[in-house]
């Protein structure tokens, strides 16, 4: 069984191994394969049964090609890199990691939320610039500090990592307003209700994006919907980058409407830039790092694994194009 990893290097850059999908056939890896120049993808699969990808794009015009494809597994919960309804007329599984990082994604949201409350790296750097050793006074901030007991996070998306993100919240003495199209009877509280879209742009003091990537959530942070929000809000995003209309972010930020903003994500990665964010007031942006703690990644490649194995086994799970 032949098996190419088509761009390896961000889920393993040296400290995890391939050691279990070894074990199931005869694996090449590759670090990097263009985005974009089709050929190179089609000559790196060859006549490869196994296909691993990331963000390596998988078209109809390849899957035609490489004629000896029976199966794609895609290291991320996300697959629209892969042409799945050719692959199923072809009847090949595309399978996806759906859960791995839920803990850590969650995690990230509140150190961006936490960073912007204390700006804890500017202080320390402050510090150690010798700004508080020749201080007058016997403490200092640059910034505004935020103490977010008593305030409401907003949070868009309610399911496993926009739970994860409101019990830490919760923890820290905030209430949650959750907007999801499911919701669970179970998780409603004191300290935590579903609201309306509407509800939650003008009551929440943070809002956080925990939504997939839908026609009907394109977009949905925009200048109408800022409008209804409070004045000084802090927004929060490491879902997706065009859930945002990012010079309407942008705006908002300059003119102070939105008070600060943390972004894992953008609309189009790696950051292109002329992105308006790049210059836009209180505006945290990290290069998609949420997902990234070894913990994380570790179990992804397990679940890669697993997933080979049992399609392998006749019984292929994590199915999105079944």
């Amino acid at each position: 069984m032949k098996i190419i990893v088509l761009d390896g290097y961000t889920l393993n850059p040296g400290d995890l191994d391939w050691k279990g999908m070894e074990s199931l056939g005869d694996v090449t890896v590759y670090d990097r394969t263009s985005l974009t120049d089709e050929q190179e993808i089609i000559d790196r699969i060859g006549d490869a049964e196994i296909v691993i990808t990331n963000k390596t794009p998988i078209s109809k015009n390849t899957l035609e090609t490489c004629k000896n494809i029976k199966y794609i597994g895609v290291l991320a919960t996300g697959y629209n890199v892969v042409d799945y309804v050719t692959a199923k007329e072809m009847n090949i599984p595309v399978c996806n990691i759906p859960t791995y990082g839920t803990a850590a994604v969650g995690q990230f949201a509140i150190a961006m939320l936490l960073e912007i409350c204390h700006h804890v790296a500017h202080h320390s750097d402050s510090v150690h610039a010798g700004n508080w050793t020749n201080n007058a006074d016997w403490c200092y901030w640059d910034y505004p500090l935020i103490e977010l007991a008593g305030k409401k996070m907003g949070i868009i998306g309610y399911g496993r990592i926009g739970q994860s993100t409101g019990k830490i919240a919760q923890a820290m003495g905030m209430t949650v307003l959750a907007y999801d199209a499911y919701q669970n009877p179970a998780l409603v509280s004191d300290t935590c209700k579903y609201v309306d879209m509407d509800e939650l742009l003008a009551e929440s003091d943070v809002i956080a994006l925990h939504c997939p990537l839908f026609p009907e959530t394109e977009g949905i942070i925009n200048k109408d919907n800022i409008a209804k929000m409070k004045d000084g809000v802090i927004i929060l995003n490491n879902s997706r980058g065009p859930l945002i209309v990012e010079q309407d972010l942008c705006d908002a930020l300059n003119s102070g409407k939105v008070f600060a903003a943390g972004l894992d994500v953008v609309s189009t990665e790696p950051i292109k830039a002329d992105n308006p964010l790049l210059g836009a007031k209180n505006c945290i942006i990290t290069p998609h790092i949420s997902w990234a703690p070894k913990e994380s990644r570790q179990r992804l490649m397990n679940i890669a694994v697993d997933n080979l194995k049992s399609f392998l086994d006749g019984k292929a799970v994590n199915v999105v194009n079944a």
